[in-house]
């Protein structure tokens, strides 16, 4: 990986982390190195889940302001982007565990995710505009999960958010009040990671298999795939037939 991104396999959770201290503040290399680092997870057929953190008191406080000026800014934005194509290549799914400051391109990553636990402490905000720029994987992602007029309000004033009204609008998915909240995130984790990897996989590929269509388009694709390759796992066989004989099902995952 990067002396600065570290990856470690936690049973069927892939656990990929930042850190820079103090505030992991993300450079080309490191855009880099987290582009392998899932891709080396989503490769590995014990993995189930991908978690992303931060070492130390922040998740990340966003892309080095060095690598955005004279010639670094092109492979700082060809690195950046291709990270974020990585993130919607992903089939497994990905979760973001932030505590402290996720600003900027730390939001950005937080946002690039599937899903996002957060600390209390945690706080969120896009502040490139106080600086007279615009946050380009921000602009595509934060309207899809917040909706146009809230991410345009973060975008256009920088403005901070904190872990509860994240929470209430809808970036965050919990917050874990936990005294050791690594530990609580890959507690969170784990209750997906104990599911069907196939399942998991194949309805996260659902949800984006219908992202941009028309509702009658969406759901006879969503058919198909629910017909033609859930169906025929083994999982899902299991997954019945575990429910019809009222014990734990034994997943294969595939």
């Amino acid at each position: 990986m990067s002396e600065h991104v570290r990856i470690r396999w936690d049973g069927p959770q892939a656990v990929i982390t930042l850190d820079r201290p103090p505030l992991n503040v993300v450079t080309i290399d490191m855009l880099r190195a987290l582009d392998h680092a899932l891709a080396s997870a989503d490769d590995r057929p014990d993995v189930r889940v991908v978690r992303i953190e931060g070492a130390g008191k922040a998740f990340s406080a966003g892309v080095d302001v060095a690598d955005h000026v004279g010639e670094r800014i092109e492979p700082m934005m060809a690195a950046l982007t291709q990270l974020f194509l990585r993130f919607e290549r992903m089939t497994k799914p990905t979760v973001a565990a932030v505590h402290g400051l996720a600003l900027g391109g730390g939001m950005e990553l937080a946002a690039g995710t599937d899903l996002c636990v957060a600390a209390p402490d945690a706080s969120f905000a896009q502040p490139e505009i106080r600086l007279g720029l615009f946050a380009p994987p921000a602009s595509v992602l934060l309207p899809r999960i917040l909706g146009e007029r809230r991410a345009l309000g973060m975008l256009l004033s920088g403005d901070r958010i904190g872990a509860d009204e994240a929470l209430r609008c809808g970036f965050v998915n919990a917050v874990l009040a936990d005294d050791d909240f690594h530990a609580a995130a890959a507690a969170w984790c784990s209750r997906l990671a104990e599911l069907s990897g196939a399942a998991l996989r194949l309805a996260k590929e659902a949800v984006r298999l219908a992202r941009g269509r028309s509702a009658a388009e969406a759901h006879r694709l969503v058919e198909r795939l629910y017909l033609d390759r859930l169906m025929r796992t083994a999982d899902a066989a299991e997954g019945l037939a575990s429910f019809q004989e009222k014990r734990a099902p034994r997943w294969r995952h595939r």
